[in-house]
């Protein structure tokens, strides 16, 4: 019996893996790294760079098919939040935005591609958020045992405020198509 339910929950689950491997590597390389990448517009070009990345991979989770003007105009609305939500951050917070905000929708990705089609997106939602909240978790412990990092239980709550900001968007995107959609067929089948 395969492990995978597709090929698609195969790659989904190898980049959620990668995203987890990547954050606990950050533990360890981003200190260095931060201090060669002083430069304001270098790290504005690198954020600006996530952002898009997030925005996208958001939107794609959020809506497999052609999107309408109503889902971009959507899409729009939750970039310029986070958008104005990086204005707030401080270097480090915005990696933790993009970090965990492609980790939980990585994982929820896989989740409803393991499922199948049905109607347990939320159950799913609140799977991928407390399993990416338990590795933010982790992520803030480690911490603890290690020279020049500093624990702090508000980023603990950062990322997982993180978190449900990326999986409540997808939710918000596929539930605008769905209900476009569905209304769509009916004026198609009331007219035809």
């Amino acid at each position: 019996m395969t492990q995978f339910t597709s090929s698609r929950e195969k790659r989904l689950w190898l980049w959620t893996s990668l995203v987890i491997v990547t954050i606990f590597l950050s533990l360890f390389i981003g200190q260095p790294l931060a201090r060669q990448l002083r430069d304001q517009n270098i790290q504005a070009v690198f954020f600006l760079l996530g952002m898009m990345l997030v925005g996208t991979t958001i939107l794609v989770q959020g809506i497999r098919v052609k999107p309408g003007k109503v889902e971009i105009t959507i899409l729009i609305g939750i970039i310029a939040v986070y958008v104005m939500f990086f204005f707030r951050l401080g270097a480090p917070e915005r990696s933790h935005l993009i970090k965990y905000s492609v980790l939980a929708i990585f994982m929820y990705s896989a989740l409803i591609e393991r499922a199948g089609p049905g109607n347990q997106k939320l159950k799913h939602a609140l799977l991928a958020f407390a399993a990416t909240f338990l590795i933010g978790v982790l992520d803030e412990c480690i911490q603890i045992i290690l020279p020049n990092r500093v624990f702090d239980p508000q980023d603990i709550l950062f990322n997982g405020m993180v978190a449900a900001m990326a999986i409540g968007s997808s939710l918000v995107l596929t539930w605008i198509h769905t209900r476009i959609t569905k209304s769509k067929l009916k004026e198609k089948q009331k007219n035809g």
